[in-house]
């Protein structure tokens, strides 16, 4: 997530999109659609989005990596859904729900007449199927599941057809919040069956788009659900997620025609954007973080103060002047201000190298010392290019004795050597998936997590203990107490380095309508509509 795609690619889209029925993608000068994979009147047409990487897994509940559910977020579908561009709950494959007074016990009534895309039915059965597959399978598999529910969940029962039971060990405030992430989709039973390890290359939802090919490190093409339940969507015939891995070259890429629409813009690149009549530019509600790990089992990087010295040598005003173009805000703590319960009395490391340095010589590391900087392979949301950032914080560790050697992998193999502790620092991001504090904290940096997304190994009892409190009351002040509580300890013992709060910028063709960017980076694109 460094080729470029060049004219060929063009001409290979117009050749292909006239030969291929169902696509539905005419020539570039044509206002008329083809027909449609149906045999309609006329054709949505297709849609080509291009992205800085490709997906790792298209079975939502093995991956926590953001291009997977870019795509799954279209071809699955979850029990309760969010709002069209926030993280407030809405019906999704479940009408309606009711809570047991005690908090324990959670009734969903499903959606009646939905079929999974290869034709067996959405019922009770397989929600019970999908959860106790979820609960079967091991931490390293489904990270998700661990980190957001763990032992919580007691049973999962069918009451009848379309009654799902789920009976809780102890409260857990954002219950329904976590139904609505995309790594708990209801996926079709028969085809995990069928398809056993490789579910994750042949996925099959209830979602508005089938899946059709994925040809690795190139593309993905999802097709039109001719059954889909909510009548009208969706309004394209397909979309092709291609993968470009350079920002400017994907910028060029939009500007030839190539694509459509594309993520990872650079912030410099904004203004050009917006003078150009052909192009938009979106926006993505803020709801990131992105932060330098601090392998606390590592070396040097065990001891507190020599962390709290890599705080002080962040110069993270220079990054956001020199990578965001201002369109972003250091971080202090390790989500933004706008999820309930953010801290607001901690105050930052301040960038001043002589306090490192006299840290380190507390450490008893006053001549510095070796270790890895990992820099990230793609552009993200909250990171638009990794490895110039890598740098620049290279640059500023170099000033107080620490010589950081940088090293990258392939962005999966990144991920996954990242998870199995073996960086010493890593640069990495995190876009909130249901707008609460647990997301980011428990998530993140709970000792729980550790083998899952808790990439730094950080490990405090009493942050633990804290966390386990706010999950288990549904008293929202007390919640938000308790976090702002565990983000002072977290500060004091400095597992990362929190780096900016970004908005990311999108930009598309002009004649895009529909698309409405979603804080949490996954996209449903059922209500998008573009014709060349």
């Amino acid at each position: 997530m460094k080729r470029r795609l060049g004219l060929m690619f063009f001409a290979f889209i117009l050749i292909l999109s006239l030969g291929l029925a169902g696509c539905g993608k005419e020539p570039a000068d044509s206002k008329t659609g083809g027909a449609s994979s149906d045999g309609g009147d006329s054709s949505g047409g297709t849609l080509v989005f291009g992205r800085g990487g490709d997906s790792e897994s298209l079975d939502p509940a093995t991956t926590t990596e953001g291009e997977s559910f870019k795509v799954t977020e279209n071809i699955y579908e979850t029990l309760i859904n969010f709002g069209e561009q926030d993280t407030e709950i809405e019906p999704g494959l479940a009408e309606d729900w009711e809570e047991s007074p005690d908090g324990l016990k959670h009734t969903l009534k499903l959606r009646k007449g939905v079929k999974f895309h290869d034709g067996t039915d959405f019922n009770a059965e397989a929600v019970v199927f999908n959860f106790e597959r979820w609960k079967a399978g091991n931490k390293e598999r489904f990270y998700y599941y661990n980190s957001q529910f763990g032992d919580v969940i007691k049973e999962v029962k069918a009451v009848d057809e379309h009654t799902v039971e789920i009976t809780l060990n102890r409260v857990l405030a954002p219950f329904y919040k976590n139904l609505a992430m995309s790594p708990f989709a209801i996926a079709s039973p028969e085809a995990i069956k069928n398809h056993g390890d490789k579910f994750v290359e042949n996925p099959v939802g209830t979602g508005p788009f089938k899946f059709k090919e994925w040809k690795r490190n190139d593309k993905i093409t999802v097709v039109k659900n001719e059954d889909y339940w909510q009548k009208g969507l969706p309004k394209l015939d397909s979309v092709i997620f291609r993968v470009i891995p350079e920002n400017s070259a994907r910028l060029n890429a939009l500007n030839t025609g190539e694509v459509d629409l594309i993520d990872g813009v650079n912030f410099s690149d904004v203004e050009q954007i917006k003078a150009n009549p052909d192009l938009q530019a979106f926006f993505r509600p803020s709801m990131n973080v992105a932060y330098l790990g601090l392998n606390s089992t590592r070396g040097p990087l065990k001891d507190k103060k020599v962390r709290q010295a890599l705080n002080h040598a962040v110069d993270k005003q220079a990054l956001i002047d020199a990578f965001y173009a201002g369109a972003a805000e250091p971080a202090i703590n390790p989500m933004p201000k706008t999820i309930a319960g953010y801290n607001d009395q901690v105050k930052d490391y301040e960038f001043d190298l002589e306090k490192a340095k006299q840290l380190l010589k507390e450490a008893g590391y006053e001549n510095g010392f070796e270790m890895e900087l990992w820099a990230m392979p793609v552009a993200r949301p909250y990171m638009p290019d990794g490895k110039k950032v890598a740098e620049a914080i290279q640059a500023n560790f170099e000033k107080i004795g620490v010589k950081a050697k940088i090293v990258s992998f392939e962005w999966a193999t990144y991920l996954e050597k990242a998870r199995l502790g073996e960086a010493d620092s890593f640069l990495l991001g995190w876009t909130g998936d249901n707008g609460d504090a647990d997301n980011f904290l428990y998530v993140l940096l709970d000792q729980d997590s550790i083998g899952s997304n808790n990439y730094s190994y950080y490990k405090n009892q009493e942050v633990h203990d804290l966390f386990i409190k706010a999950q288990s009351t549904n008293d929202q002040a007390e919640r938000e107490k308790i976090y702002k509580q565990a983000q002072e300890i977290i500060k004091d013992d400095a597992p990362w380095v929190p780096l900016v709060h970004s908005e990311p910028a999108i930009a598309g063709k002009a004649d895009i309508t529909g698309y409405k960017p979603h804080p949490t980076g996954s996209d449903l694109l059922s209500s998008v509509e573009y014709k060349k």
